[in-house]
């Protein structure tokens, strides 16, 4: 007989070991029909979940944020993934630094929260173009969210690199992800596409298994077209709805398992020209404490909503082009600085009424700064940058270009010809069938004559020379994000037209303002050109040191006009101080250098400059004042002068 092998200590353990290591095939999240509930790992379960957008905080303050939120008491966050964000253009793929949603996940379960996952594509989420990449318009026909060949192979194609990722983290896995939502609010869309939603769930089972919790939200009168069988189906509304009506509607199509409501607003978000919006403590409560009596899960939309840096905001149509603010506040209980509000304790308070919350104190706000007045000094007009600006050159063309035909996404462009014959005589300038997507700043031979604005009525007269540069600079103020929207194409969608005269023959320079900013400022170029009386769109920036630890602090520029800002190489976003609500930027403490060190603001004024071109930093936001007036010339008949209530449709 041959002698018995020996067995190894560590086999004798592997046993031991199995009983101690948590086990992914105990792990479930279901739903139980019999009793309108759900069931985690077998037990009962109702998730309080607040959204917080990883894209709209900076990495460094996600643990911040997120530990906030548990210790609010909620047991679940709920967050978006923007396609655009990730593939900026098709086959490249970013999921570094604040992209790494990879990263995001492993801090919300050290913060022990479970995760509701929102992949899309569409997310509306007020980012822009809804969270689509602009790319997707290089084929003008396409059919965005529509069973589209073109658009289902991109989408293909995006989630063939995705959910693969995300499927180690899914909850019976061994992570935190209990559920994840197919599409966005689809019934609000005007496609109502089955073949389209049964596409999508079918290659999130393709990709993602069936143990999963796939489900759909949708607002109230969303539920026909957006619900599909064999995914769960939520809701969404606010504190001022009808929660009854509301979820008796959704038992006509979820007659069994727990009710939800997947996005209860606690608060609004704010465009530019209307009012700040927010939503009252007591109301945000009751409606609260009214779901959880009921047994219901709830997400709060949002508990913190952070900032659209950049040129990531979206826009709105709703009589007229409405972009969204930089400041995505939202009157969140917690807020955009990442501080506790009154309507966090009061949140809070409920929610212990219903489960256990984390023991322990609750952070206080984090330290504020003030710094200022600044004065700012003149870099030069943006002209004058322009072979910095778009180092390959013009595009030429007969008639313009849109943004999307050249592949330039964001920001800006400046569209150049030249004036065929004398225009002595002051002749009116104008863009036809509203071609103007969605701001324009118009110069001749380097002069600044006034602004062109999309649904907007501006009387703007030229004179010039023959053969005199016409120069205009467009600014995408951020695509469409919502509900019915169609291809949102930016720049200039028809020819000028100067008097009765169609002009031609025109070069198109993209332009690269953040690469400027960030790589050629710093070498102080171009001195010598800086001009006495700067014209139109122009840069100006400064240096200031900071003593000691600094703290987070908001940008004041009062007397400016409108343009874009950048601190120490950073896109903060859009200032649009004439026209309000919002008057200051959020900057984040990392993104200052402190105990000395020297930092540098740099903005391009795209109107006019205060007479003393100053700024300064103060310990406070001011999200709510407002100019009207700006929109009395809207092209839409029905559009009044007052501020309007917006309704609460969706995200």
């Amino acid at each position: 007989m041959a002698p018995r092998k020996r067995l190894c200590l560590p086999v004798l353990l592997l046993p031991l070991l199995s009983l101690l290591l948590p086990q992914a095939d105990n792990r479930s999240f279901i739903v139980d029909r019999i009793n309108d509930r759900f069931l985690l790992d077998g037990a009962p379960f109702r998730y309080v979940s607040g959204s917080l957008h990883y894209f709209r905080v900076p990495r460094v303050l996600w643990a911040d944020r997120l530990f906030k939120m548990r210790m609010s008491g909620l047991n679940t966050v709920q967050f978006y993934v923007p396609w655009n964000y990730h593939e900026p253009e098709p086959g490249v793929y970013n999921f570094n630094g604040s992209r790494d949603l990879f990263a995001f996940l492993k801090e919300a379960s050290l913060a022990n929260l479970l995760v509701i996952l929102r992949p899309g594509p569409y997310i509306c989420a007020e980012w822009e173009m809804g969270g689509l990449p602009a790319w997707l318009l290089q084929k003008p026909e396409i059919n965005l969210r529509t069973s589209d060949p073109d658009f289902l192979a991109a989408v293909d194609s995006w989630f063939t690199v995705l959910l693969p990722k995300l499927y180690p983290w899914l909850y019976h896995n061994g992570g935190n992800i209990i559920s994840i939502q197919v599409e966005n609010e689809y019934g609000s869309y005007r496609a109502c596409d089955v073949n389209y939603m049964k596409h999508l769930a079918g290659l999130f089972r393709a990709l993602l298994g069936d143990r999963i919790l796939l489900f759909t939200t949708d607002g109230p009168e969303g539920l026909r077209c957006g619900s599909l069988q064999g995914l769960y189906t939520t809701v969404d509304f606010g504190p001022a709805d009808n929660m009854t009506k509301i979820f008796a509607l959704l038992r006509n199509y979820e007659p069994h398992g727990p009710l939800v409501n997947s996005e209860y607003y606690t608060g609004w978000l704010d465009y530019w020209g209307q009012n700040h919006s927010t939503r009252s403590v007591l109301a945000v409560t009751r409606g609260l404490e009214n779901m959880l009596k009921l047994g219901a899960s709830v997400n709060m939309y949002m508990f913190h909503g952070g900032t659209n840096f950049g040129y990531w905001n979206g826009a709105d149509e709703k009589g007229r082009f409405l972009p969204i603010t930089t400041s995505y506040d939202y009157d969140a209980p917690i807020s955009e600085a990442g501080d506790l509000t009154p309507k966090l304790f009061a949140l809070r308070n409920v929610i212990s009424e219903f489960q256990e919350i984390p023991l322990g104190p609750l952070p206080p706000p984090s330290p504020k700064m003030m710094l200022g007045p600044l004065t700012l000094h003149l870099d030069g007009d943006l002209l004058a940058f322009l072979d910095f600006l778009c180092p390959q050159g013009p595009i030429h063309s007969i008639l313009p270009l849109s943004f999307e035909a050249v592949k330039q996404d964001h920001g800006f462009m400046l569209y150049r010809t030249f004036l065929p014959h004398p225009i002595p005589e002051p002749t009116q300038f104008w863009v036809p069938n509203n071609g103007v997507h969605d701001r324009a700043y118009v110069m001749v031979d380097g002069v600044f004559h006034g602004v062109l604005e999309r649904n907007m009525k501006h009387q703007l007269f030229l004179t010039g020379k023959g053969g005199a540069k016409l120069d205009i600079l467009l600014e995408n103020m951020g695509r469409l994000s919502f509900g019915s929207n169609s291809s949102d194409f930016k720049g200039l969608l028809e020819p000028p037209v100067l008097g009765q005269m169609v002009l031609t023959q025109w070069l198109m320079f993209p332009l690269n303002v953040d690469k400027l900013v960030k790589w050629w400022f710093p070498l102080h170029l171009m001195k010598s050109t800086r001009p006495q009386a700067p014209s139109g769109p122009t840069f100006y920036s400064t240096t200031f040191p900071i003593f000691g630890e600094g703290g987070d602090t908001f940008l004041f520029l009062p007397g400016w006009t409108k343009g874009q800002v950048w601190i120490n190489g950073f896109n903060l976003g859009r200032y649009w101080t004439k026209r309000g609500p919002q008057q200051t930027l959020y900057v984040p403490r990392p993104l200052l250098f402190s105990r000395g060190g020297l930092n540098k603001i740099t903005l391009l004024e795209l109107e006019s400059v205060p007479l003393q071109p100053q700024i300064q930093f103060v310990d406070r936001p001011i999200l709510n004042s407002t100019s009207h007036k700006t929109f009395v010339y809207s092209l839409s008949v029905e559009t009044s002068s007052a501020p309007e209530p917006m309704e609460l449709s969706g995200h």
